[in-house]
């Protein structure tokens, strides 16, 4: 059995050396250089250093050869490069081959949802969702995670669920496609706000009621759009949320913390070095908030800040001092 894990950033590596101590597989970048220096030295220094691929792993530019005679394909690409990755991949492989996804977010411009974009390319197209509290580093080292498995139908994923368990990876399966989706995204814009908070020193108390109505709003713009309420008390809502914002390896708490220094938001990118999908989910998830009329203060006051008409102390000022209201 092979198994194709297209992207070799830090969670396409990880899912690869995971993987590959039950099955072979082929980690395809389509950064040349990239490929060579992770073949030297078997593992991947730049994005996931420290981790050693099973000789099981063949690392590889050609797309043509990573998807040849494969079980299984793993997308593990940013939500901005999901479609045109899925349009290279269906011109080599079977229609019946299963996905697993693993990026989070909306796609910029169209306001889709990873397996939105997925149904739009490829009607026919049988896949799963990986998400829930789960950081590169910890599979790649074969720390215990629990996952959440999204699907239509379990037998579309249960080859990808086989293997994360034989990588130390437990998964639960879940059939709410759009509630795991949306805690997916909205959770990384909470942890940029998580990220200034602490680093303004607001506290412990301040975090955890921010990430607390964080919640709240990931939730009703999640059920707005016809997920279910009890999908973001599991492991892609709650349990996401919870590992990005109270974690310093989380990127979008980094970026947040940078901010809340007094970075811009280039600089921030910059130094971060990776992508942090909660810039763009957060525009997304505002303007999907305003079709649906939820409110979304948290969100609302992240892209404020992205977008450099207010700072972090200010908008910190302003959520605390808005008037009294129900909570639920």
């Amino acid at each position: 059995m092979k198994i194709a894990v297209i992207g070799a950033g830090a969670w396409g590596t990880a899912l690869a050396a995971s993987f590959g101590r039950s099955s072979e597989v082929a980690l395809f970048s389509s950064n040349s250089e990239l490929v060579l220096r992770i073949k030297q030295g078997r593992e991947n220094q730049r994005y996931l250093p420290g981790v050693t691929l099973p000789d099981s792993v063949q690392v590889t530019d050609s797309l043509v050869e990573a998807l040849g005679a494969v079980s299984g394909i793993v997308l593990a690409v940013p939500t901005r490069g999901l479609r045109s990755t899925i349009k290279a991949c269906q011109e080599f492989h079977d229609d019946l081959i299963p996905y697993l996804l693993t990026c989070k977010g909306f796609e910029v411009g169209s306001g889709l949802l990873p397996f939105q974009v997925v149904d739009e390319v490829l009607p026919a197209a049988r896949y799963g969702i990986l998400s829930g509290p789960s950081f590169a580093r910890d599979v790649g080292e074969r720390k215990p995670t629990i996952v959440s498995l999204a699907s239509l139908e379990e037998s579309s994923v249960d080859l990808f669920s086989d293997l994360l368990l034989r990588g130390d990876i437990r998964t639960y399966f879940n059939h709410d496609l759009i509630g795991v989706s949306v805690g997916g995204a909205g959770k990384n814009v909470i942890a940029i706000a998580a990220g200034m908070s602490d680093a303004l020193g607001l506290g412990a108390s301040a975090l955890a009621g921010l990430v607390t109505r964080g919640l709240s709003e990931i939730s009703k713009v999640g059920v707005a759009l016809g997920a279910k309420p009890q999908t973001f008390m599991g492991l892609s809502g709650m349990g996401d949320l919870a590992l990005t914002c109270f974690s310093d390896l989380s990127r979008n708490r980094r970026l947040g913390y940078a901010l809340g220094e007094g970075k811009s938001v280039g600089e921030a990118e910059k130094a971060l070095g990776q992508v942090a999908e909660g810039i763009h989910a957060a525009n997304e998830i505002k303007a999907l908030a305003a079709r649906l009329e939820v409110e979304v203060p948290i969100t609302s006051a992240v892209t404020r800040i992205l977008s450099d008409e207010i700072s972090p102390y200010d908008v910190a000022k302003e959520l605390f001092a808005r008037a009294p209201k129900s909570e639920l």
